[in-house]
């Protein structure tokens, strides 16, 4: 089998798959790819990779000092459960410009377990989190899921 490499070189990304994985995911369903492109242009963006073939991807938005959202952590089906999507998360956190900040956020509907391995968990104070959605993402996040 194939060793799956993990690089943050903006040039071998596969933004038309990276795309179709978004658009399908439950988080961004029908995003277009322009909005993908920006995405990634402003953020640390992760690739993995089998030989040519780009398996996943994750990205990380920072402000470089002390704070980080943890994105759009995706692995391409046949290669899920092996745990290469922990693989990319920890391949950040490792990272000592990453390490020394002071809060690493995300959002998760089924991966939990995947995170709490890594050390995160669940907002120790909730209450004081507020957040602004467009009226796109408000409209999807009422939908019945």
């Amino acid at each position: 089998m194939t060793e799956i490499v993990l690089s943050d070189d903006s040039a071998l990304l596969q933004v038309d798959r990276i795309h179709g994985w978004l658009a399908s995911s439950y988080w961004s369903p029908g995003i277009a790819r322009e909005t993908v492109a920006r995405a990634i242009a402003g953020s640390h963006a992760l690739g993995a990779y089998r030989g040519t073939e780009q398996i996943g991807f994750a990205r990380m938005i920072t402000d470089g000092a002390t704070f980080a959202w943890l994105a759009d952590v995706w692995v391409d089906e046949p290669g899920r459960g092996r745990g290469l999507g922990r693989r990319m998360v920890a391949w950040f956190l490792d990272r000592p410009d990453y390490a020394a900040l002071r809060r690493i956020g995300l959002v998760t509907k089924d991966a939990h377990g995947v995170y709490a391995a890594l050390g995160f968990h669940p907002l120790l104070r909730a209450d004081r989190y507020m957040e602004r959605l467009s009226a796109e993402a408000a409209a999807m996040l009422r939908a019945p899921q």
